[in-house]
């Protein structure tokens, strides 16, 4: 869902970075999971905001610079029961990260690895005997997503 990006002040606020559409989505959910030490740590959200670019949140028992600074990197997660039930033929990230990428030819091009928001539309990566960046686009480059059987046919060139 995101990642702490850094303290902001001194009194435990911490920088967001939320990979949620639109980014203050994440202010809507509580506790947030934070993978800390091998392991997911639940923390309540007592407060955010939109700041500039970004979010700014304050979690309880986060009281200092120094504590907030402590969770510089942290990924942040939700439980799923926590998320908007999605409408047919949507997906969230997570569901496509892992599903096995092959051409409308049967060519094997790799694994969701990876996705990232470009403006226009997200991109995949996927990586298998090398690296492919295919746009996320329905209907034109994606064109089968099964996530009971974990994978994906794509309309693309597996040289490109």
């Amino acid at each position: 869902m995101g990642r702490v990006g850094g303290a902001h002040g001194i009194r435990g606020w911490l920088k967001i970075l939320s990979d949620t559409d639109p980014r203050e989505a994440l202010l809507g959910y509580s506790p947030w999971w934070l993978h800390r030490d091998q392991k997911w740590v639940p923390f309540e959200l007592v407060d955010g905001a939109i700041h500039g670019k970004g979010l700014i949140a304050k979690l309880k028992d986060i009281d200092d610079r120094t504590q907030a600074e402590s969770l510089y990197g942290l990924e942040i997660a939700v439980k799923r029961d926590q998320l908007e039930p999605l409408e047919e033929g949507e997906y969230y990230w997570a569901d496509l990260l892992g599903l096995e990428v092959s051409t409308m030819d049967g060519i094997r091009l790799g694994v969701v690895e990876k996705i990232f928001e470009t403006g226009a539309n997200d991109v995949l990566i996927v990586r298998g005997e090398k690296e492919h960046l295919i746009p996320y686009v329905r209907s034109d480059v994606i064109k089968e997503i099964d996530l009971a059987e974990r994978r994906m046919q794509v309309d693309w060139d597996p040289d490109f």
